[in-house]
């Protein structure tokens, strides 16, 4: 993630910014301080120049001052951090009464006869003053921050409670009773945790976070049907252990949640994310390339020993009995090949160490640089076979011929052909085990790892699931209940054959992203290799640029999709979000070297013209929100405020004229990454605005009973699909779809 003006900074209290709202709510606080401190040091001060600097000093005094007054407010309802956060108010209120000392423009010449400083002759105080006002600051937030995780934590605990008593009911009325409780309980935590998941600034852990909160999504359906299945068959063996394998998921789950927002150290950490080959030869070819600084880091033995430990992982994909031939003989020649040319490294690794040489030998440096093409090689080869394995397997579980057999084998009450097949998907979950595992080796980031581990364990369980609703069917083949459960989790299933499908996608752009050049041309601007030191810069700044690049990439497809679902396609906001996801696509192709825009100059003029869409998009929410309680209005305005920010950025940056390669490439990526901003807004208000015109437009057009409009009501309230794990900024796990399950309990009961 590109830095920030307040980053990973760990000030006088030693505590780490670890989300996003926590860094939003500094960085104007930084920035005025930062103009405070950095105020040109002239003898002679304008009074123009005097005002502005007391202006700002009052500003922060002011905005300290009330955030003090709420931070005191959250001590006094929160006693368990009540010393705490009183001794963090404190200390920020008194820093910002420094500072508004500091910058009193009144009298800053009389108070160096009377030994009191000013901005302009304490320039140590200020600093101490500043220092003082970000740490308590800073830990005011972290200390409010307490309070959501203790919201997370205390609503999984109901859902708990809850899961607990549903997990015991004997009679349809009790269970009804309870799983509507237990729906409430988990939309709030649905929020909760999607509202975290979407601050979290660390990569992993959203994707961790967004893992487990598909698996919520997925069992809650599942929950429903298993338990009436067991409660309509409550003699039947394999029912009940349809039933147990949901709620034990569906607690490993809620379980992870709070791992993660706790950060709690478990042994499923590591588990989480094993050795994969891309980053085995990442750090592999890190190590090599390290030689050229320091020939003594290092010991040769060292390096073979890594790079036997690298081979070894490659046996996932050559000991797989679905490997042809031909892909594993590739493999293991390549394999050799990376051998053979790290011992020719280590050899003129040797001599050089041999005669004292301070840096690389030409000798030494050929040899670099054929053993990182032979593993660029080797990964190349790597990702070939796992891809097509993926797409082949994708191909051929496309039809869901097995699900359809076990269907129609359950519903004839045949329990042979039941048998016969769900070894035929035994063998398909098999296969797809073991891709997922394949995948991961070469996805390319963590978040992806964590993706494909997600999909692998999906797999795992969901397989046998199939199988144990499908022989109640067999067993009970009148039962419509048990047919309404082995269709829920055949569903599962092929739902995460789509987001399969979908993750190798991600991973295909990520390695065509890292493999090609970047370059950033044009505009007078060309990046020399004449010299290391430059040539390092460049590969860091394309490795930045690439990374910025995709993420504007699949925003932009997220954003098409979301408009695809809104039933009028000529609302202004499709219309002009549409524009937004356009433009935001053409700066990626820029990234690429491809597309319309051909210079820097084209780029910063496309930034220009897409604030301005951003702007019109604001006031179509604007004019949107109007229709709306003051509740909905206050999210859509709140979150349009941040669209109007980022469209000021961009126009602001391009008015401002730079020179140089190192001004320009800040340029270009303060110009995407504000576009990025943009697109993030745009697609949570997308979905949220989508929801709620379906809603008025259903209240509007309602003239029938109070029973018939909440009827249609509960009919536009849109069922968010599966594959929550590529829906980022949802917040709901599609419990509202569930009333009509509860609602026909009853009636399910009396047959």
């Amino acid at each position: 993630m590109a830095s920030s003006p307040c980053g990973n900074t760990n000030f006088d209290s030693g505590l780490e910014i670890k989300t996003r709202s926590v860094e939003q709510t500094l960085i104007p606080l930084v920035s005025q301080i930062t103009t405070l401190i950095n105020h040109k040091d002239k003898p002679n001060k304008s009074e123009r120049t005097l005002a502005a600097i007391h202006r700002v000093g009052q500003a922060v005094s002011v905005a300290v001052g009330r955030f003090v007054a709420v931070g005191e407010a959250i001590a006094s309802e929160n006693q368990e951090l009540k010393d705490e956060m009183g001794q963090a108010c404190f200390e920020a209120r008194r820093a910002g009464d420094a500072i508004a000392q500091l910058t009193d423009a009144g009298s800053p010449l009389p108070s160096q006869s009377e030994g009191c400083g000013t901005v302009f002759n304490d320039r140590t105080g200020m600093v101490k003053a500043a220092r003082l006002l970000l740490s308590s600051v800073t830990k005011v937030l972290v200390l409010a921050d307490r309070i959501v995780i203790k919201q997370i934590i205390t609503s999984r605990n109901k859902v708990l409670v809850t899961l607990d008593h549903l997990e015991r009911v004997s009679t349809f009325q009790e269970f009804v009773q309870i799983f509507s409780q237990f729906g409430n309980e988990m939309v709030e935590f649905a929020h909760l945790t999607g509202d975290r998941q979407n601050d979290l600034k660390d990569e992993k852990k959203k994707a961790r976070m967004a893992a487990a909160r598909a698996v919520l999504e997925k069992c809650t359906m599942m929950l429903l049907t298993a338990s009436k299945t067991c409660l309509r068959h409550p003699d039947c063996e394999s029912a009940r252990i349809n039933k147990d394998a949901v709620f034990q998921r569906m607690r490993c789950a809620l379980e992870q949640v709070i791992e993660i927002v706790t950060e709690a150290r478990s042994c499923g950490e590591n588990k989480m994310l094993p050795a994969s080959i891309y980053n085995g030869i990442k750090d592999f070819k890190s190590n090599v390339e390290c030689l050229r600084e320091n020939l003594y880091t290092l010991s040769p033995q060292s390096m073979g020993g890594q790079l036997e430990a690298l081979v070894e992982r490659t046996e996932d994909f050559t000991d797989s009995a679905y490997t042809s031939h031909e892909q594993r003989q590739a493999i293991l020649g390549l394999c050799q090949l990376a051998r053979q040319d790290t011992q020719q490294l280590v050899h003129a690794w040797v001599e050089a160490q041999s005669v004292h040489a301070k840096e690389a030998t030409e000798g030494m440096e050929v040899a670099i640089l054929k053993t990182c093409q032979s593993l660029n090689d080797l990964r190349r080869e790597l990702h070939k076979v796992a891809v097509c394995r993926t797409t082949d397997l994708l191909k051929v579980h496309g039809e869901h011929l097995p699900l359809r057999a076990l269907k129609a084998a359950g519903a004839e009450g045949n329990l042979e052909a039941v048998a016969e097949y769900s070894r035929t998907l035994t063998e398909q979950k098999e296969q797809l085990v073991e891709t997922c595992r394949l995948l991961c080796h070469v996805s390319g980031t963590e978040p992806l790892e964590i993706t494909c581990i997600h999909a692998e364990e999906t797999f795992h369980v969901i397989g046998p699931q199939i199988i144990s609703a499908a022989q109640t069917l067999a067993l009970h083949p009148s039962s419509k209940i048990a047919k309404e459960n082995l269709e829920v989790f055949c569903e599962a299933w092929e739902s995460q054959l789509c987001d399969m499908a979908l993750l190798l996608r991600e991973i295909n752009d990520v390695f065509e992203e890292k493999r090609s050049y970047l370059s950033l041309p044009r505009a007078g601007v060309s990046f020399s290799h004449s010299h290391p030191h430059e040539y390092s810069n460049h590969q860091m700044e394309q490795s930045s640029m690439a990374k910025l690049g995709l993420e504007l990439r699949l925003l932009s497809s997220d954003v098409d999709t979301e408009v695809e679902k809104w039933e009028e396609q000529e609302h202004d906001i499709v219309r002009q979000s549409q524009s937004l996801a356009s433009m935001a696509y053409n700066m990626y192709l820029f990234t690429r070297g491809e597309g319309l825009l051909k210079t820097t100059l084209d780029l910063f003029h496309q930034a220009e013209v897409l604030s301005e869409e951003g702007v019109q998009l604001c006031s179509s929410f604007r004019t949107f929100s109007t229709q709306l309680v003051d509740e909905e209005k206050s999210v859509v305005m709140t979150e349009m405020e941040k669209v109007v920010a980022f469209c000021q950025q961009l126009q602001m940056g391009g008015k401002t004229p730079v020179q140089g390669k190192t001004a320009t490439f800040q340029k270009v990526d303060s110009s995407i990454q504000a576009t990025r901003g943009i697109l993030t807004v745009v697609l949570y208000l997308l979905p949220f605005c989508n929801k709620l015109n379906k809603k008025y437009k259903s209240e509007r057009s309602s003239l029938g009973s109070p029973q018939d409009w909440r009827e249609r009501q509960d009919a536009s309230t849109p069922v968010k699909e599966e594959g929550a794990l590529h829906n980022k900024n949802s917040n709901g796990f599609g419990v509202k779809c569930l009333e009509q399950h509860i609602a026909g309990l009853n009636i399910l009961e009396s047959k």
